[in-house]
């Protein structure tokens, strides 16, 4: 029997976002503006998704001093890398249910 993808929550579960985490996960550390290069996205988009994901305690941020400019840094938290964990789970075995058929 398939497991639905409405197992995961709408915030989760959202292009932007999943990218977001997508890119969190592999990268562990990203900046503002690398999310604004990678996603080719306005800023306010942008801060939108990531709020959205800090509220549902999936990433964090800390800012910092970087060359004389204030930088702000996204991390993925351990509730945020358990849902992707569970998600590349779900994706594995519908490839695997579907590699039976």
């Amino acid at each position: 029997m398939y497991k639905l993808y409405t197992q995961f929550d709408n915030v989760f579960f959202e292009k932007s976002r999943l990218s977001i985490m997508t890119i969190l996960y592999k990268e562990r550390v990203v900046s503002f503006n690398r999310f604004k290069k990678l996603l080719a996205a306005t800023d306010g988009a942008i801060y939108t998704h990531l709020k959205k994901l800090i509220d549902s305690n999936y990433i964090s941020y800390k800012k910092e001093i970087v060359n004389n400019s204030a930088q702000t840094n996204y991390n993925i938290t351990s509730t945020g890398k358990k849902i992707f964990k569970d998600y590349l789970k779900f994706i594995e075995e519908m490839i695997l249910e579907d590699g039976k058929k």
